[in-house]
C-alpha cells in the first residue's frame, strides 16, 4: 500500500490542476501493470497520505477540489502564502511591456508588425515577456501575406487587471488631454 501512496503523491504533485480519481486509477493501472485498482483503494491511500502529513506536521496536504485532488497548503499557513503571492504579483511590467500590452488590449487581435508600427520600435522582447507571464496569447494567424501571428489578451490579463471583459477597459476618450491654454482660465 505504501507503493500505491507514493505513486499517488507523485501524480498529485506533478498535476498542474486537480487530478481526478479516474485519472489516478488509469495512470496507476498502466504504470504499475495492475489489472484493476479500485476507487476505494485510491481513496484509502489518499486518506492514509493525509494522516501521515497531519502526523508529521507538514504545511500541506491533499485536498479534494475542482473534481479532483491537489496538494494545497494548510489554512494555518494562509498569511505566509498570501504575503508571498502579494510580493510576487507586485513585480511590475516594464514601460515597453505596458505599452505593448495596451496596444494588444485595445487593438486585438493584432500582429507584431502592427504593434511595432504603432510604437515605432521593435516589440519582440516585450511580446516574449508578456507571453511568458501569460498576459497575452496567440489567437491565430492573419489572412495576409506571410500569415503573421495574431496576439490578444488572455484570461490571466483579465485577472491581473481585475476586469471581467475587455469592454471593461477604460475607453480612450477617458484619457483625453485638456488643451494647453495660455494665461488664466476665465470664470
Amino acid at each position: 500500500m505504501d507503493i500505491l501512496q507514493n505513486h499517488i503523491q507523485a501524480l498529485v504533485f506533478c498535476a498542474q490542476s486537480p487530478i481526478s480519481i479516474e485519472e489516478v486509477q488509469r495512470c496507476l493501472q498502466e504504470s504499475l501493470g495492475m489489472e484493476e485498482i479500485l476507487v476505494s483503494d485510491v481513496l484509502e491511500a489518499v486518506e492514509a497520505i493525509n494522516e501521515r502529513l497531519q502526523e508529521q506536521s507538514f504545511a500541506f496536504q491533499i485536498y479534494a477540489i475542482g473534481g479532483g485532488y491537489q496538494f494545497l497548503t494548510k489554512p494555518e499557513y494562509q498569511d505566509t502564502v498570501s504575503t508571498y503571492l502579494k510580493h510576487k504579483s507586485k513585480k511590475k511590467l516594464s514601460a515597453s511591456a505596458l505599452e505593448t500590452l495596451a496596444i494588444i488590449a485595445y487593438k486585438q487581435p493584432v500582429t507584431r508588425s502592427q504593434m511595432e508600427q504603432i510604437r515605432g520600435v521593435g516589440c519582440d522582447y516585450a511580446v516574449h515577456k508578456l507571453l511568458e507571464k501569460e498576459l497575452i496569447e496567440i489567437k491565430g494567424k492573419a489572412e495576409t501575406i506571410g500569415r503573421p501571428v495574431l496576439y490578444g489578451t488572455s484570461q490571466k490579463f483579465m485577472d491581473y487587471f481585475g476586469i471581467n471583459h475587455i469592454k471593461d477597459l477604460p475607453q480612450l476618450k477617458d484619457f483625453a488631454i485638456e488643451e494647453n491654454t495660455i494665461g488664466e482660465a476665465a470664470d
